[in-house]
């Protein structure tokens, strides 16, 4: 906006400003600045009923528990080897192996199985190599299951071949590893 043109800006709001009763521009200003007023205040007001709504849901809330001190290396370790399965029970795990590939569809040929003791940890593995043969879906399945069933045992390596890409049946490779204490939870 070049100076000519505030120039004439300023000579037009001065002749409306002559024009218009005093009075009236006078009531018009306040009235404008009431509603100014009034808006300002409601805007201010639902922020303010805003934060007391937040602060009494919050206040509703129940309390926080006190916190739980952690548990000692001691406990954790009572717990750890609580969580081990039996040694001597392994056969029952071995069938319950066999029965979920069943269950599942799978053709579970003989595994190789292999038993260690790991002085360092102080418990037994036993170490599974189950070739199976059936769909996809029901070999993940399976595996799945199998942890479910076992929760001792972890699932070490998966390995999969199919002869063509329009044959179903798909050969796996599960290696799974048994970790067993010599009796039910036993700390050493």
């Amino acid at each position: 906006m070049n100076t000519l043109d505030l120039l004439t800006w300023w000579l037009r709001l001065q002749l409306w400003v002559r024009r218009v009763n005093p009075v009236i521009a006078g009531a018009v200003g306040l009235l404008v600045l009431v509603n100014g007023a009034l808006i300002w205040l409601a805007v201010a007001r639902a922020e303010l009923e805003q934060q007391y709504a937040a602060a009494r849901s919050q206040a509703a809330l129940p309390a926080a528990a006190p916190p739980v001190a952690p548990p000692d290396a001691n406990q954790n370790l009572a717990q750890f080897y609580g969580a081990l399965g039996e040694r001597r029970q392994v056969e029952r795990q071995l069938k319950m192996l066999f029965a979920l590939a069943a269950k599942n569809g799978l053709v579970l040929r003989q595994g190789e199985y292999r038993s260690n003791y790991d002085r360092a940890a102080k418990l037994y593995t036993y170490h599974i190599n189950l070739p199976v043969t059936g769909k996809y879906a029901a070999i993940w399945q399976f595996a799945f299951d199998a942890l479910r069933a076992l929760p001792h045992a972890s699932l070490d390596d998966v390995s999969f071949r199919r002869d063509a890409i329009g044959v179903d049946a798909v050969e796996a490779r599960l290696r799974m590893t048994l970790y067993l204490s010599a009796a039910p939870g036993e700390v050493r």
